[in-house]
């Protein structure tokens, strides 16, 4: 089973890493975990700024986060799943975190995406989006959200 871990570092990504620990995994299976930074909101900002300053810094610590965000979470994998045997990488993408999260699990046959849910209620997820809803409506592959205590 080729599984999809979408992480973001928050506790809502810490239980879809639990959710994937306690799988019945075996050397056959592999696990791909992902951190998507979106840079989409800061150069809105620019635009109705009329100015376009420079982003280098941000995007370097935006990667610099989302790559220490994806290097726990494959630490924290192996440590629990190392007697299974199970192929575990990860990588840092840029883009819309819905869509990136989608075509990789395209691009990688994946059987199964693992998300977390923050939650949102009606009026937050008009305003800030809903990443698992958007990837539960257009994977290709079944898709598990993991919810926490505080989200139900």
């Amino acid at each position: 089973m080729k599984i999809l871990l979408a992480t973001d570092g928050t506790k809502h990504s810490e239980a879809a890493a639990d959710m994937v620990t306690r799988m019945k995994l075996s050397n056959d299976d592999s696990v791909r975990v992902i951190s998507v930074v979106d840079m989409a909101v800061p150069l809105a900002v620019d635009i109705y700024g009329g100015y376009l300053p420079d982003t280098t810094e941000l995007e370097k610590t935006a990667r610099e986060s989302a790559s220490k965000v994806v290097e726990d979470a494959i630490a924290r994998l192996k440590a629990e799943l190392h007697d299974a045997g199970v192929s575990i990488d990860g990588d840092v993408l840029f883009g819309s975190p819905d869509s990136r999260i989608v075509e990789t699990a395209e691009d990688i046959h994946a059987d199964l995406i693992v998300i977390g849910s923050h939650g949102y209620k009606r009026w937050e997820r008009l305003l800030l989006g809903s990443v698992s809803h958007s990837v539960v409506h257009h994977a290709h592959c079944s898709v598990l959200v993991v919810r926490t205590e505080s989200a139900s």
